[in-house]
């Protein structure tokens, strides 16, 4: 069964390795293809100053980095260009001029922030837990409804919006959340995958929590993933690697949660035809 790695950061963004010493880990590991996925830019767009997204003057030189990386590795690793993009509502989209301009191989559309609707500050849903609680009082008076609500209605638009080839991390929000779904998760999930579906967009089955010991088991959990493979969303296993050492990380357990979901397959990028992200299915079992 061939694997992938197309969620990858670098030293481009908060990753700890460089594109060469990543692309040397997945080869070593015998992976079809490496994608590198450095969290997009947002400080012209939003004001926002972090030390995990890529700076926008490294926009270029990262692109360069990672075409010279494919040309090294041609006929040994299928390397592709991409970026993780922050879905900030009213901020920051994959519909913004740069990102269309950038002319990447895919696009990981995530959402890390949430735009409270009373104005306050936005606030990420996977940072420190003081935090966070700090951001569900101040942007939603303390009503936890509300702010999932919120969480899973930016994710809906995300997909909608369009721009996208895969769903990072769609369920990210349990971190801080010790896995508190309800069944409004489900129905909102439903509506993702219907157009995620016909848009042929993927949803990752990401072991980066696993990787780095934040959480016990894959984003997506199994549950939420068998509504996507009732709409027969393409699932693809990666690993949101942030050093080399995690490049396959735990892929076992995310092909078990795969088959506990119901799938028997997963995907492999192999680029795009007519705007559309293009999957090469292989067998689970």
């Amino acid at each position: 069964m061939r694997l992938a790695s197309m969620h990858t950061h670098t030293l481009f963004c908060d990753g700890k390795d460089d594109i060469e010493t990543m692309c040397r880990a997945a080869h070593a590991r015998g992976l079809y293809a490496i994608g590198f996925s450095s969290h997009a830019p947002v400080f012209r767009h939003t004001g926002f100053k972090t030390d995990w997204h890529m700076s926008d003057e490294k926009l270029n030189e990262y692109a360069g980095e990672v075409l010279a990386a494919r040309s090294r590795w041609h006929g040994k690793l299928a390397v592709f260009l991409g970026l993780e993009l922050d879905y900030i509502k009213g901020l920051r989209s994959a519909m913004d001029s740069d990102i269309k301009a950038f002319n990447s191989d895919f696009i990981i559309g995530s959402i890390h922030y949430v735009v409270p609707p009373n104005g306050a500050q936005p606030f990420t849903v996977d940072g420190p837990q003081e935090e966070f609680e700090n951001g569900i009082r101040e942007g939603f008076g303390g009503d936890l409804e509300a702010f999932l609500q919120c969480y899973w209605t930016a994710m809906a638009e995300m997909v909608a919006l369009g721009g996208i080839d895969i769903i990072g991390h769609i369920d990210l929000v349990k971190k801080n959340l010790l896995g508190l779904y309800a069944e409004r998760d489900f129905l909102i999930a439903a509506e993702i995958a219907r157009t995620a579906a016909c848009a042929g967009v993927a949803v990752e089955v990401n072991t980066g929590g696993l990787n780095r010991a934040y959480i016990n088991e894959t984003c997506p959990s199994a549950f939420l993933l068998r509504i996507f493979n009732e709409h027969k969303v393409p699932a693809i296993i990666t690993a949101d690697a942030h050093r080399a050492a995690d490049i396959n990380g735990n892929y076992d357990i995310a092909r078990q949660t795969l088959i506990e979901a119901g799938y028997t397959e997963h995907a492999l990028f192999s680029g795009k035809q007519n705007g559309k992200p293009t999957w090469h299915i292989e067998k689970l079992i």
